[in-house]
């Protein structure tokens, strides 16, 4: 198959599949997913995302229908019936279905999954950023599907010929981006928002912090504002689609281009290990 669709145990092509009008995502955006890259048909990092959709299920009380290893076995298995091994692996649990009722659905939650081809990029394009103030609610941590701000933020980057919408909250602190983690190189060391309710998680973010270890760059794990964005070395950019990217203007002003070797390092070292990781057998 080109691409795969798949529900509570039926799959096949996308435009195949159907959902009941009474699952809760209809009514509510009831749910939460995640999703990563598979080369090889294998994916990268599987594990790192099954904990983090866990969870995010468990923050919101949802029931998931199945384990973890029962998930991991499930994606391994349906990478296998796509016709090339490079693809992104996507895949959400909602709350259930029943007749319209803003409590919850009583019982496990309904599994979907979707895969299709794609490639990650090896980072070397710089892009363009704008930004935008943080509209979102104060659960950014939970990787729910109520994706609304990030999807008019997305589109408000695609008119302006720009990849992706930096996010700030009001004083201008950066949170992140639209469907990424955003990050600066200040004194030569990676500066990134805290782990707090305002932020996802992010797998990349966590893969690129790891990489900054082993580069021996120091991190700083801390709030920065628009005016150390403006002004930082270096602006990166991270996520599960696209795990390590830099920019060179944000709402049409140059921006970055002091660290070079630095970030050539990092993107070089975070690709690496992705390459590594998904080597075919």
């Amino acid at each position: 198959m080109e691409n795969l669709g798949y529900y509570n145990g039926k799959f096949g092509p996308l435009n195949e599949m159907s959902i009941p009008m009474n699952d809760r995502v209809h009514w509510f955006g009831d749910g939460v997913y995640d999703a990563g890259p598979a080369r090889n048909y294998k994916i990268f990092a599987i594990d790192e995302h099954i904990d983090r959709f866990f969870n995010s299920a468990e923050l919101l009380e949802i029931e998931m229908p199945c384990t973890k290893q029962e998930l991991k076995d499930l994606l391994n298995k349906l990478v296998k019936e796509v016709d090339t091994g490079s693809q992104f692996v996507y895949y959400q649990v909602t709350r259930g279905t029943g007749i319209r009722d803003h409590a919850f659905t009583e019982g496990p939650g309904n599994l979907w999954v979707m895969l299709k081809p794609a490639t990650i990029s090896d980072g070397i394009e710089p892009i363009k950023l704008i930004t935008e103030p943080d509209t979102r609610f104060f659960h950014c941590n939970i990787k729910t599907l109520n994706l609304i701000p990030s999807v008019m933020a997305s589109e408000k980057a695609k008119r302006a010929g720009c990849q992706e919408t930096v996010f700030y909250r009001e004083g201008g602190r950066v949170t992140e981006c639209a469907h990424s983690n955003v990050h600066i190189v200040k004194d030569g060391a990676l500066y990134t928002a805290p782990l707090d309710n305002l932020i996802l998680p992010g797998i990349a973010r966590k893969h690129l912090i790891q990489a900054c270890d082993r580069l021996g760059i120091a991190v700083h794990e801390e709030p920065y504002y628009l005016e150390d964005l403006f002004a930082a070395e270096e602006v990166l950019v991270t996520s599960s689609s696209n795990l390590c990217l830099h920019a060179h203007e944000i709402d049409g002003k140059p921006v970055g281009g002091k660290q070079t070797e630095l970030i050539e390092a990092l993107r070089k070292e975070v690709i690496g290990e992705f390459l590594s990781a998904t080597e075919a057998d």
